[in-house]
């Protein structure tokens, strides 16, 4: 009895278990599981059949085939340099990055053959378009401007591609290098022009206040003096006026001592006193003193005086 194994039968085990080995393959390639932000394009005998969400799923083997799987979380894509040209005709270099989420995942799969390749072109070819109506002063100036073109063209294109582009963010406009050394050489003029002006404004601000300060200074002195005057002549005045009641009231007391009864023996007594008292300084060598009488009749000096008194009495 021949136990020998032949060929054909090796052929034929080896035929069978590979084909038993894609069945399983198959099986267990028809089991998904699907995660959350995450869709798979499925398709049946080459046509679109279902778009798989998060959970769990059979297929049919050798039937169903997932041909993309589609991220719907927001991604960046980075768009490279690429050089432009102002509307003044300088050349500058551009970047930027792209943040963009898948829509519609059919879209996305069918629409195009790479969204995200056909998006970073998109948005070096408008941002090369709008560069090119801006001055170079302005392309730093209107960066959002350029960034919400670009935004606009791709969303516009992504309707078609199943793609939102959320924003655009241009990361770096670098002109030549003797642009760049202009343009700092005039930022520094412009700084020390602000400097000097500033300066400027200052020292006339120190020279205003200075000459305020000192108006006001002199404002207050003079009120101050005219003050000091005005009190002064009050005073014054005041003194002269409490002088003439007092002399206008010694007056009157005399007067009416006079007609008293020994009144006029009175007066003539105090005269006589302070007469002789202010004989005694007469030997001063200060004192120069002019007498309209002679000082040796004493007598005839009482009597005029008297006589005086009485004409001031009668009256």
């Amino acid at each position: 009895m021949n136990n020998e194994v032949s060929p054909i039968d090796l052929f034929n085990f080896a035929v069978w278990g590979i084909i038993f080995l894609v069945i399983i393959t198959q099986l267990f390639r028809s089991i998904r599981i699907v995660s959350t932000r995450t869709a798979l394009i499925v398709e049946r005998l080459g046509k679109y059949k279902a778009t798989l969400g998060p959970g769990f799923h059979v297929l049919i083997p050798f039937i169903d085939v997932v041909t993309a799987i589609q991220d719907l979380r927001e991604e960046t894509i980075d768009v490279p340099p690429q050089e432009c040209f102002s509307k003044d005709e300088v050349q500058v270099e551009v970047d930027g990055v792209i943040y963009m989420s898948v829509s519609d995942p059919i879209k996305a799969t069918y629409g195009v053959t790479d969204y995200r390749f056909a998006a970073m072109q998109l948005a070096q070819t408008t941002t090369r378009s709008v560069i090119g109506t801006l001055e170079l002063d302005k392309t730093f100036e209107e960066r959002d401007m350029i960034s919400q073109a670009v935004v606009d063209t791709l969303n516009a294109a992504g309707e078609t591609w199943g793609v939102h582009v959320h924003r655009y963010e241009i990361k770096n406009i670098k002109p030549p290098s003797t642009v760049q050394s202009a343009m700092e050489k005039q930022v520094t003029a412009e700084r020390e022009k602000r400097a000097i002006l500033a300066r400027a404004e200052g020292d006339k601000q120190s020279r205003i206040n200075t000459s305020e300060g000192t108006m006001r200074e002199l404002i207050n002195l003079s009120e101050g003096e005219r003050q000091r005057l005005v009190n002064e002549a009050e005073g014054r005045a005041s003194e002269i006026l409490a002088l003439a009641t007092a002399t206008a009231e010694s007056i009157e007391k005399i007067g009416n001592a006079v007609v008293q009864p020994g009144g006029e023996e009175a007066i003539k007594l105090n005269l006589s006193e302070k007469f002789i008292d202010n004989i005694a300084h007469l030997a001063d060598a200060e004192t120069s003193v002019i007498f309209p009488a002679d000082l040796t009749n004493l007598n005839q000096l009482l009597e005029a005086l008297d006589l005086h008194i009485e004409r001031q009495a009668s009256v």
